[in-house]
This record gives C-alpha cells, sequence and structure tokens, in this order.
C-alpha cells in the first residue's frame, strides 16, 4: 500500500506514474505536507528493500477512498455543504484526486489478476476536478443550493473541529491513472458526480433502516 499524497502539490499538470512530480520540497506550503510525503515514501522505500523473489509487488498510490460510512473521508467532506459551509475552500482551485469504493476493489482485484504489473499503480479516479467543482457537486448531491466559501483560516478552525487536517482540503492532488487506463481497467465512476449522488443515496437509504 502507499499513497497518492506522495506526489508533488501543484496546478499545472496531472500527476501519474511516469511524469507525475514527487513532493516534498514545494515552495510556499505548509512545512509540515512533507511529513505525509515522507510517509508514503518509507512505505514505497521498505516495499522495495523487503526480499520476496516470488511475490510481485504493486505500490498503491491511492487517493481518497470514498465510502458513506461514518467517519470516512466522504463524511468528513459531506459535514461542510450540511453545516452550510459548502463553498470552495482556500479559493478553490487546488485539485482533489478521489476514488469510489467500488472502483477501488475493482481495481484492486485487476491488479491481482494482471500478473504483468508491478511497480507504482495510482488508485484515483481518471477526473480530478478543482475543489470549487467538487464542492459545488457536493452540494448538488445533498440539495443544498448554496454553500459559504472558506478563507484558509476557517478551513483551520473547520479541521479542527472535525478532527482532521487543512492538507486534506488545501493541497492540489492532481492524481491520474495512467497504468491503470493503459491496462485497459475501466471507471464505474469517472465522474464525480456520479459518485457523490450514488454516495449520498446509499447513505440515506442507510439511515433510514
Amino acid at each position: 500500500m502507499s499513497t497518492a499524497t506522495v506526489y508533488a502539490h501543484r496546478f499545472d499538470a496531472p500527476n501519474d506514474e511516469t511524469t507525475g512530480l514527487i513532493g516534498g520540497s514545494e515552495p510556499d506550503v505548509p512545512a509540515y505536507w512533507e511529513y505525509s510525503v515522507r510517509i508514503g515514501r518509507n512505505w514505497e522505500a521498505a516495499q522495495q528493500e523487503a526480499v520476496t523473489p516470488a511475490t510481485r509487488k504493486v505500490a498503491l498510490r491511492t487517493a481518497m477512498v470514498l465510502s458513506p460510512d461514518r467517519g470516512g473521508v466522504f463524511d468528513i467532506l459531506s459535514w461542510l455543504p450540511r453545516l452550510g459551509l459548502g463553498g470552495s475552500v482556500g479559493g478553490g482551485r487546488q485539485y482533489v484526486s478521489w476514488i469510489h469504493e467500488h472502483d477501488f476493489v475493482r481495481a484492486v482485484r485487476f491488479l491481482v489478476d494482471r500478473e504483468d504489473v508491478s511497480g507504482p499503480v495510482n488508485l484515483a479516479a481518471p477526473k480530478p476536478l478543482p475543489q470549487g467543482e467538487l464542492a459545488r457537486e457536493l452540494r448538488r448531491a445533498h440539495r443544498m443550493p448554496l454553500g459559504l466559501p472558506a478563507t484558509r483560516w476557517m478551513a483551520e478552525i473547520g479541521a479542527f473541529a472535525l478532527r482532521t487536517d487543512t492538507e486534506l482540503l488545501l493541497k492540489s492532488r492532481r492524481v491520474v491513472p495512467g497504468r491503470l487506463l493503459a491496462d485497459g481497467f475501466s471507471f464505474a465512476y469517472p465522474e464525480f458526480a456520479d459518485a457523490a449522488h450514488e454516495l449520498v443515496t446509499r447513505r440515506r437509504a442507510g439511515a433510514a433502516r
């Protein structure tokens, strides 16, 4: 296992497995963001150093896995529109990479069956989107027409209340699944709007039981 957080905070181009930039030395970002990059790189280094002559090694650089479960990342993101704060955060230009839980499971099974694949593989939907657009689709899925935007310092307060970190909201993770697509994997939920609608519908159905 690894994490898509190993990639650099950037707006100019997507990060795939071949041309993506590894993070940790970007200017103008909080210094502590380097910590999560270092964790991911250490995971991958430990995997490569392990002596497993009969085992194929695949580093799953996984984006945020979205599920309707309480306490998960989708639940945390969904609190913002439900509190009327579902606007853009910190300007909303930063890209958000994600993957629906069904596609995550399907992709792992796909990689288990593909014995010719090894090394880093990005587990992320093919269409990351700016946070402002993600917020709009979240509001639409929750039937909340309006959402107040949040500045960076407001995001700090909100992250503290939700027991998470602003890196989740402010780091531009523009990660794409280059190898999965090249190897023929087809996503059931390539668009965030469809994923959000399905997850909110399933969450409400579970709450009604």
